[in-house]
């Protein structure tokens, strides 16, 4: 069994989503430090408009993933969105695209824009398109209403990390995507207005949505704030049936969070994810200690340190990078 967990911590840190988030760095060198919640730095950020708190962020589409699946690549751009808004406790208002390319990509690209706005619930307002024959480019903007917004700022020791997932699909077999939109329809719409809920019962104080870079990744990005430390029971963590341990820890799904409940609420939060028939689980408590380890059974394999690991890179205003 040590071997197969060393083999587990080797694959996720061999991840190129990981890696490649170490090239966010350059944009704290270009334009400084920063809170993390007002951005750049969590998932959105979060501006004060007229009284109301609203959350924005943005997506740019890997250019040839859209130019070999357009549609595809339009419903992700809605979709990690959409996503970015859930982890920051915002219900989503609106999507803003800009799309380049060829009338043929343009028009897959808005269909899947459609598809995905359809099914959750969430206008496309507008935007730019150039049609013309070069390189396709998709990006994608959203912006969400936030009145207790979530933030990794507010991660602390103590706090529960709780994984929740959609777990019916099947896993993309040209992509490590695993997609169960299809599979929850219709549900989609509430599953991700969810996270507003819990922000505002106090169930839940920060999150990150599972992206390309893993729940190991993605989980580092949660940590690096405050240079937090926790070690994943991966015998707990929910987990489609067919698909490999190590594939599922390195794959985007479709819906995937990490979450910090407060220490005492958790029954409230896992019952809030099992009404909606989604899995969700406690599989670790947040320390100090700066390292992100993992554990199956009573083997540990440390995976990085924080204080060692470049995650984004990206400084905060009260600490040197």
């Amino acid at each position: 069994m040590a071997d197969a967990l060393r083999e587990i911590v080797d694959a996720v840190l061999a991840n190129p989503g990981l890696r490649a988030k170490a090239e966010i760095a350059l944009v704290g060198e270009a334009l400084g430090a920063t809170d993390w919640l007002g951005g750049p730095g969590d998932d959105g950020a979060v501006v004060r408009a007229g009284g109301a708190t609203v959350v924005a962020c943005g997506e740019a589409l890997f250019p040839p993933f859209v130019a070999a699946d357009p549609h595809g690549a339009g419903f992700a751009a809605v979709l990690t969105n959409v996503n970015d808004l859930a982890a920051m406790g915002a219900e989503p208002l609106g999507i803003v695209d800009t799309v380049i390319g060829t009338e043929d990509v343009a028009r897959a690209a808005l269909e899947g824009m459609r598809e995905a706005a359809r099914l959750y619930d969430v206008p496309i307002l507008g935007g730019h398109l150039t049609v013309h024959d070069g390189a396709p480019a998709i990006s994608a903007f959203g912006v969400g209403s936030a009145p207790a917004p979530l933030s990794v700022t507010r991660a602390e020791p103590g706090q529960s990390l709780v994984v929740a997932a959609a777990l019916e699909g099947e896993m993309r077999p040209d992509f490590p995507f695993f997609p169960a939109f299809r599979a929850r329809g219709p549900r989609c719409a509430g599953d991700v207005r969810l996270f507003a809920a819990l922000a505002r019962d106090g169930l839940c104080v920060a999150a990150k949505d599972i992206s390309m870079a893993g729940l190991v990744g993605s989980l580092a990005m949660l940590l690096e704030y405050r240079r937090l430390g926790v070690t994943v029971d991966l015998d707990a963590v929910p987990e489609p049936p067919g698909v490999p341990l190590v594939r599922w820890l390195n794959c985007f799904p479709s819906f995937g969070f990490l979450l910090c409940v407060p220490a005492g609420r958790e029954d409230e939060c896992l019952a809030a994810f099992g009404a909606r028939d989604l899995a969700a689980a406690v599989v670790g408590t947040l320390d100090g200690s700066g390292q992100l380890a993992l554990r199956r059974g009573v083997q540990v394999e440390p995976v990085l340190r924080l204080d060692e690991f470049r995650v984004t890179g990206l400084p905060r205003a009260d600490r040197p990078g």
